[in-house]
């Protein structure tokens, strides 16, 4: 096999990767499920509300992983959020139970062709990275045997009478100009400010909270912090991933702090729909960067305070 047929090949398989994360999201949404929005506290659900996490390292999964990390827990009744590849497992002492068959998730990272690297040399400009994704295997903790007893406990989420100071302490410690009054939600980019209508608009309080968690996710994007396109109009197909953005940035702050994700925008379905047809990298790239928006997010609370220290336009994220 000649080096060019090697590349196209690896590309391809790059691209069936995408067609076949996205066509898995595209059929949930179809079916009227989002997937971010898992029946956490329900008998379809037996894992407790949270991100996934490798059960070796201790991490939490990110972006598009975390969906289907999701998608597998409720659909096979996993009762934890702990994960590990067959090598992970055997490392700790145990082993994959025969029979299992593993999850699919991925890597995501960019590399330069050869090619382009010597048009940039010869051209003088900057070399283009093509993102590519790599995919790998892991099982849920569930799935394997003779793991330490500590690496298979289930951390039960926050009572509910701790939630909501902490969301509010993170809120205050944010920093940015959030503003509670009238009858609709909303944030403007322009004048970078958040408005979110008082807590007894809401016929659940804990309903404000997400609604303030998703407009700051939008603040988040804006350019003097993570820097995201903001310009859409309504009913743009930038518009339609800027919502798909801050609906996965809400659910992921949700999932962290306790409170079990909701639809914010479902009447927004059709035109995620529209967007995830026309680019099958769409939802990878939304569910990465609200990832790294919860996590710049998420990075203002402190474990003893509740909250650290406040965020102005100075602040960007790393």
């Amino acid at each position: 096999m000649s080096r060019y047929d090697r590349i196209r090949r690896a590309g391809s398989a790059r691209a069936n990767l995408y067609n076949e994360i996205t066509n898995k999201i595209i059929a949930e949404l179809e079916e009227g499920r989002v997937p971010w929005v898992q029946p956490w506290g329900t008998s379809a659900a037996k894992a407790p509300l949270g991100l996934p996490k490798n059960a070796s390292t201790g991490r939490s999964y990110s972006g598009i992983n975390v969906l289907l990390l999701w998608g597998a827990l409720v659909q096979h009744g996993f009762p934890g959020q702990g994960w590990l590849t067959f090598r992970q497992a055997l490392s700790l002492g145990g082993n994959v139970r025969k029979g299992e068959r593993g999850t699919t998730v991925v890597y995501a990272d960019n590399f330069v062709p050869e090619d382009e690297k010597k048009r940039a040399r010869e051209t003088g400009e900057e070399a283009q990275a093509i993102p590519f994704l790599k995919r790998f295997t892991v099982f849920n903790t569930a799935q394997c045997e003779g793991l330490p007893d500590d690496i298979a406990v289930t951390i039960p989420p926050p009572p509910p009478g701790l939630i909501e100071p902490k969301v509010e302490a993170l809120i205050r410690a944010i920093g940015i100009d959030f503003r509670i009054g009238g009858d609709k939600a909303f944030y403007v980019p322009t004048d970078d400010y958040v408005v979110v209508p008082p807590p007894q608009a809401y016929f659940e309080p804990i309903n404000w909270h997400r609604t303030a968690l998703h407009e700051i996710g939008h603040a988040s994007g804006h350019h003097c912090r993570l820097n995201r396109d903001l310009s859409g109009s309504f009913g743009s197909k930038k518009y339609a991933f800027e919502e798909l953005i801050a609906e996965q940035i809400s659910a992921f702050c949700c999932a962290s702090l306790g409170i079990v994700p909701t639809v914010r925008h479902a009447d927004y379905t059709g035109f995620w729909l529209d967007v995830l047809r026309e680019d099958s990298r769409a939802i990878v790239r939304a569910a990465s960067q609200a990832s790294k928006a919860a996590d710049w997010i998420l990075s203002f609370l402190s474990d003893e305070t509740g909250a650290a220290d406040t965020a102005t336009c100075d602040r960007r994220a790393a």
